[in-house]
């Protein structure tokens, strides 16, 4: 039993050891997209339809328009996007947002990369990368009930 504990823990040690949360640029954006690393978009759906998304965008939203989240909910709607060894991109309107859940991506589920978007959609659009209408997106996540 005295094994299986230790080992248990060396193990959570090992995987904190390796979690990392990188603040990206939009540069760096564009390359991890082109390389197939999934976004997860966790705004509202107001705030989709408002700016539009980066195209193949999984839309999951965090906290709901009163500031109220339910991570374990969110994290199990995660889990079929990307799995904790994959790398995970997350974005929201400017950044802020995402730090907290890029943390608990990398700190509390498990997740080795989690990537931040420094300036979100906002800083996105100001360099004039492309979004597309997030009303496909949208309709799609409600009927799979994903978002």
């Amino acid at each position: 039993m005295r094994r299986i504990v230790l080992a248990t823990a060396l193990t959570l040690a090992a995987l904190a050891a390796r979690a990392e949360v990188v603040d990206i640029d939009n540069a760096q954006l564009d390359r991890l997209l082109k390389s197939g690393v999934p976004v997860i978009d966790i705004r509202t759906r107001p705030e989709w339809e408002e700016t539009g998304i980066v195209q193949g965008s999984h839309l999951l939203t965090f906290y709901d328009e009163r500031g109220r989240a339910d991570p374990p909910a969110w994290l199990d709607k995660v889990k079929p996007i990307a799995r904790p060894g994959d790398p995970v991109i997350v974005i929201c309107r400017s950044g802020n947002r995402t730090k907290a859940v890029s943390q608990l991506l990398s700190k509390q589920a498990g997740y080795a990369t989690v990537y931040n978007v420094r300036d979100g959609i906002k800083g996105w659009m100001r360099e004039r990368n492309p979004v597309v209408a997030a009303a496909p997106s949208i309709a799609a996540c409600r009927a799979a009930n994903t978002c």
